[in-house]
């Protein structure tokens, strides 16, 4: 159980950095940030083919894409000096909220 939880947060994090990347590629016309966020997708893809192994789909993937959608968001104010509204930011509490209820109230637990 504890491989499928590290496991997952590879997968987060590489999702998280392919995401970013995606900018740098200027429409995937610069090979190495296209490099980089192709192989950050595919490990992020991979490791949660293997998060699945011992974690329940529902609860792998809603962390996987609630926390990938609240570190995106996080590394775009910070690093792409993005902004963001109060209802963006209500968005990512209910996101948060959600993947907090799956975790602790889902059927597996």
């Amino acid at each position: 159980m504890y491989m499928g939880y590290l496991y997952l947060t590879i997968a987060i994090v590489s999702e998280v950095i392919g995401s970013n990347m995606v900018i740098s590629t200027e429409g995937f016309t610069r090979i190495k940030p296209t490099l980089i966020c192709v192989f950050c997708f595919g490990l992020a893809i991979y490791m949660l083919s293997l998060t699945v192994r011992t974690i329940p789909l529902y609860i792998a993937y809603a962390m996987w894409g609630g926390l990938g959608i609240v570190l995106v968001t996080m590394v775009g104010v910070l690093f792409w000096k993005q902004t963001v509204d109060a209802p963006t930011l209500l968005g990512i509490f209910s996101i948060i909220l959600g993947v907090v209820v799956v975790n602790l109230f889902g059927k597996t637990h």
